[in-house]
Parts: structure tokens; sequence; C-alpha cells
């Protein structure tokens, strides 16, 4: 007999107690659903997992997939959407009229603080909702009863790198989860064959936007959440293409022997959310080999859909054919796309410091037809209805001059325009409202909380329970705010 086995009595009843209270308290626990995994991942194959799998939603969703026109540089909203006529009226006054409490460094640059500027931009009536929108935007202008209109939204930052982390992650700090992310990490991808999360940029050697990848970074969440960046033009995805030397059987091989040894280590290894994500990688960049080239090869479109979206005009074609490449990765099933508009420098993107009227006018004209086109192809194609397309940027512009030769405006934080179409959103109305020469939001404000979390309850997520657990505590996008727009639904 082996005597290391043997224990007292009392011990064994000890024992014996433990382990009945714990069955009884996991009959409870199971009860209210408290079992669940950590995280939403599914079963992939016989011992793994796959975490980019569709999941349920919390509840019936209205969107399945989301793409985001991102306007960086910071759009000014009082010469695109939110016509304000006071400032036709009050042109050449001092802010401090109305906004007694305004501080010169309130914007960027505090020694070039102008008075009131109207815009250089006629604003009518468009659409059936008889919304006012500035000439700049012919084509958009047509689809203004698609649109639903926040003209109360404020940031926290004055400055680009700060604004546009809080925009994407909910943080004006580098470290955390985008909203792709979220998105991909709570709902997974409908593609097995690219990847959940796609972002693309301006490709006129322009450059990325402020912060660069740490806008669509996964941050604490798994790898496989992160965006993939795609190019527009030539080979889409970096190291897409298998090298010569190596065949489909040899390749093949290799990643079975990696998956072997992956799994191996994940037996003794469960927890380790990483590691099921690196595993997904091999595999999806394997299936991408196939399905990418196909995707982003626009040839394939007919004549009259080029022409839709502005591919034949030089001025936009950049942008129509990331806008065309767009329509067709939701069609294959993937989540999220953003697509950045500008890049890093201020005259290199919406960034209008120096001529407003020269900057906005160049780069509405670079991307009205085609995000017009996008939405027209949506819902000739019937795929509106389950795509929610925004169109926002980091925070808005001072309804002032910033001086110079030809004036331009500085960066205003209290205030932006952003508009959601598709996806379960009203067409055709606004919510909130700037004050009279739109330097603040006055009626009911709209926190980037409030955007987030009215973004995930469109595709069926509560954003109060999609969390993740790291160094000791439960974070989601929405931190400990965020109030849904329902005024803005179906």
């Amino acid at each position: 007999m082996n005597h290391d086995i043997l224990m007292t009595r009392r011990e064994m009843l000890r024992r014996s107690g433990c382990g009945a209270g714990l069955l009884g308290l996991a009959a409870l626990l199971n009860d209210e659903g408290a079992l669940a995994a950590p995280s939403p991942l599914s079963d992939l194959g016989h011992r793994t997992l796959d975490p980019l799998a569709p999941r349920r939603t919390h509840f019936p969703a209205r969107a399945k997939h989301v793409i985001w026109i991102f306007i960086n540089g910071g759009p000014s909203h009082v010469d695109t959407w939110d016509y304000k006529p006071a400032l036709e009226k009050h042109h050449g006054k001092s802010i401090r009229t109305f906004a007694p409490d305004f501080k010169d460094t309130t914007g960027f640059f505090k020694n070039q603080v102008g008075a009131l500027m109207r815009s250089p931009f006629a604003f009518r009536p468009r659409g059936q909702c008889g919304k006012r929108v500035a000439d700049i935007f012919p084509h958009l202008g047509e689809h203004v009863d698609k649109m639903a209109f926040i003209h109360s939204g404020y940031a926290e930052s004055n400055n680009h790198s700060p604004a546009l982390f809080q925009m994407n992650t909910g943080y004006t700090r580098t470290g955390f989860p985008c909203v792709g992310s979220w998105v991909t990490y709570g709902l997974g991808s409908l593609s097995r064959n690219l990847p959940g999360f796609v972002v693309m940029c301006d490709p006129k050697g322009r450059g990325l936007p402020k912060g660069q990848a740490s806008n669509w970074s996964a941050g604490f969440l798994p790898g496989v959440y992160q965006g993939t960046f795609v190019q527009s033009t030539g080979q889409p995805i970096a190291n897409l293409t298998r090298p010569a030397a190596l065949n489909d059987g040899q390749q093949r091989a290799q990643l079975d022997l990696i998956k072997q040894l992956n799994e191996l280590h994940y037996q003794q290894h469960a927890a380790e959310a990483e590691l099921t994500a690196r595993i997904e990688s091999y595999e999806l960049a394997y299936r991408m080999q196939m399905a990418a080239p196909e995707a982003f090869d626009l040839t394939r479109e007919p004549a009259s859909m080029r022409r839709l979206y502005g591919l034949d005009e030089p001025r936009c074609r950049h942008f129509a054919r990331q806008c065309l490449i767009a329509r067709r990765l939701i069609e294959r099933g993937v989540r999220f796309v953003q697509i950045y508009s500008g890049g890093m420098e201020n005259q290199l993107s919406w960034d209008g410091h120096i001529d407003i009227q020269g900057n906005h006018a160049q780069f509405a004209a670079e991307t009205d037809q085609p995000v017009a086109g996008l939405l027209a192809d949506l819902a000739q194609r019937g795929l509106l209805n389950e795509t929610l397309v925004i169109w926002c940027g980091e925070f808005g512009r001072l309804p002032i001059a910033q001086t110079g030769k030809k004036p331009g405006r500085d960066h205003n934080p209290h205030c932006f325009t952003a508009w959601l179409a598709g996806g379960g959103v009203k067409g055709g109305v606004s919510y909130g409202e700037s004050d009279e020469i739109g330097y603040k939001a006055a009626i009911n404000r709209v926190s980037i909380p409030d955007l987030h979390a009215t973004i995930l309850h469109l595709l069926g997520i509560d954003h109060t329970r999609l969390t993740y657990r790291y160094n000791g505590r439960d974070f989601r996008l929405t931190d400990v705010s965020g109030n849904v727009l329902h005024d803005l639904l179906t």
C-alpha cells in the first residue's frame, strides 16, 4: 500500500465537504451564465480555438459590417455640414462677443487668432429633408436622405495624435484597442479567407495619419484583431505572394508542422489567447494568398461601376479605388473597413490651417464622388441595410480665421460633425446642435463614448458587456461612460 496517499478521516471529510460545496456553486453559476469563457472564442477543429469565428450578438443586430470614412486632419464642420448663417452676419467680429470664455489656447496656434470668418462655400438645401450642404459636396448632397447627422460631438484634445487615438480607441493615449479591433473581438469575421478588419490610407505619398498604426492597433487584445493594412495599388498585403522556390504542397506541409507543434503547446497552455491567434494568423495568411488577389482585382468590375465611383476621374481615382475595394471586401464577409482620407502633414490632410477654402475644396473633390458612389452601390445591391457607413474625423475647426496670407481655421475639440448611414440608421435627420457660431456643442452633446456605444449597438453589441480583462481590470471600448443615441436609430 502506498502510504503517501493515506489521509485521516478528518482530512477526508474536509476535502469531500469542499468538493460538494463547489459542485453546488458551479451549478448555480452555470444557471446564471457566469461560467462562460472569459473571451468570446469559438471552437475550431478538434482541439484549437478560432478567434475570428462568427459569434452571436447580445441582441438582434441592425448592421453586420462597418465602413468608416475617416476624414483625417479634422474637417471643418462649419464649412461642410453645419450651416451657420450667424458667421455670415457677424463676419469680422470678435469671437468673445459670443463666447466670453474663449481662450487663445483653444486651438493650436495661439498667436494666429483672428476674427469670426464666414464660410467660403455656399450652402443650399439638398434632398427631401432639405439639409443644407456646402457646395463642395455635389454628389454626397444627393444622399442626405440616407444620412443621420450628429452636430454636437466633442473631443478631449486639440492635438491630432491624442484626438485620433480617442476617436479610434476611446482614449487619448496609446496602447488601447481601436473600434475595429473591439468589433472583430466581439463578433468575429464573416470571411474565412480575408482579414476581419482592414485599413486603407492615402496612397498619394502623403504618409500615414499621425500616430500611424496605433490608430488601428489591437492594443492588449490578441494580435489577430489588429487592423490589416492594405495598399490599394500594387500588392495589397505585404508578403502575400508565396516565394517562388516554395510550391503549395511544401508550404502546406510547413504550416501543418507548425500547427501540430503549436497545438501540442496549446494542450498545456489552453488559456493563452495569443497562441490561438498566432495559429489562426498562419492559416489566414495561407488562405489569403488565393482570396485577396481576387477581392482587390477591380478589372472584374464593369465600366459603369468604375464610373459611378469616379475611377475615370484623376483627382479622385485613388479614393475611388479604396471605396470600391471596401464594397468588395464587405461583400466577401470582411467585418470592418476603415479608409483614411489625407496623410500626415497639415496641408496633406483636411488640417486646413492655411487656406481653408483651397484645402477643403481639394479633399472634398477627392472624396465626394467615391463616397457617394459607395452609398449608391451599397443601396442598389441591398447591402446598405446591413452596412453602417461612418463619415467622421478626429475633431472640428474653429469658426474664426487663423491669420495668414490665405486664412485657415485652427483645431476645435469643442465641436465636430459626423454622419452615419445605413445599418439601422434613420435617414434625413440631425441630432444635437452647436451654438450660434459653431464654436461649442450646445444641445444634446455627444461624447466619443456615446458615438462608440451607438456603433456597437447597431452591430448588436451591448457596449457595457463587451469587456476584456487586462492587468486585473475589465476594460471596454467606452470605459465607464457612453449612451446609445436611440434618436438616430430606426
